[in-house]
Formats: structure tokens, sequence, C-alpha cells
């Protein structure tokens, strides 16, 4: 059996200890201390070979299920989402009691959706590829910062009291990853 080597690339910092990272591409990141010798990151790679083949080839996997969609397709999943997301938003804002500033559609490659300290919104307009609970998911995701600007318990309680089942949301939500 032939052995594997692993390619990674190395960041230095004031770090205390080493980390890995898998990147989605498959590509290796060690994250290391200024004083830690090249050999001792080598041994820290082999041993961690078995986690590092597992990521690759779960990266692997999900690359080879991403849909490719055709301008076609981005243009009416915009088109679509401008139509529909700011009236998902909007019903939530108003049952929530917050307010917000402008709603972007976007393409964005890992996020479904952000808000800014301005309160502004952007969504992917792959929201409309999802069953409509997940996108209302993400929407009162975001709209819960204009109360909480983080994932504090704080945030989740307010989650929480407009979708008791939001852990459910967010389990099935990962699962969609792929067409990120």
């Amino acid at each position: 059996m032939k052995e594997e080597r692993i390619t990674y690339e190395i960041f230095r910092s004031k770090r205390k200890t080493l980390a890995l990272q898998v990147r989605r591409d498959g590509s290796v990141v060690v994250r290391a201390p200024y004083r830690i010798s090249e050999v001792r990151i080598r041994e820290f790679v082999n041993r961690n070979k078995v986690w590092i083949l597992e990521r690759q080839e779960k990266f692997a996997q999900i690359r080879m299920q991403q849909r490719q969609f055709s301008q076609e397709e981005r243009v009416a999943g915009r088109a679509a989402a401008k139509q529909y997301v700011p009236q998902r938003v909007a019903w939530y804002a108003d049952r929530m009691g917050v307010t917000y500033e402008k709603i972007t559609i976007r393409e964005q490659k890992t996020r479904w959706g952000s808000c800014s300290s301005t309160g502004s919104l952007n969504f992917n307009w792959k929201l409309m590829l999802l069953p409509q609970e997940l996108l209302d998911y993400v929407v009162v995701h975001e709209l819960a910062h204009r109360k909480v600007m983080n994932h504090s318990p704080a945030f989740w309680a307010v989650v929480e009291a407009e979708l008791p089942n939001y852990r459910e949301l967010r389990a099935k939500l990962k699962e969609y990853a792929v067409l990120m």
C-alpha cells in the first residue's frame, strides 16, 4: 500500500497551540506558534492523518454533489428572492418587533444570510431552493440579530421564542450546504 503524503501550508502566529484546518477545496492548513519546529509540525500532521483524509474525502463528495447553476437560473433565482424574501422579512420583523434597513440578495459561497450592525440584511438567493420552513429560519435568525448581535444564549432565546423547533431546523439546514 502506497503511503499518502499530505501537503499543507503553515501559518505561524503568536498562538500557543497547533491547529489543523481542511478547507472546502481539500487543502490543509496548519496554524502554529512561532517556536514550534517543522519536525513537530510534520509529526502533528501525521498523527492526524486519518482525520485529514476523512475531511478531504467528505469535502470531495460535497464538491461532486454541488449543483452548478446557469446564468439564467441565477438571474431567475435572484429575481424570485428579491420578490419573496422581503415579504417574509417584513412579516417576521413585525411579529418580532424589530426594524431593519435594507435587504440585499446575493450569492454567498458560505452563508445563507447575514445582518450588519447597521441593520442591513443580506440573503443568499439559493434560499429559494430550500423548503419554506428553512428560509423562514434564516430570516428569523438574521432578524434576531437586531436584538442580540451575537450567538449567546440570549440570542438563541429570541430565535426560540419565534421558532421553538429552531434546533431541528438548524440541523436540517446543514444538510443543504451542498447547494452553497
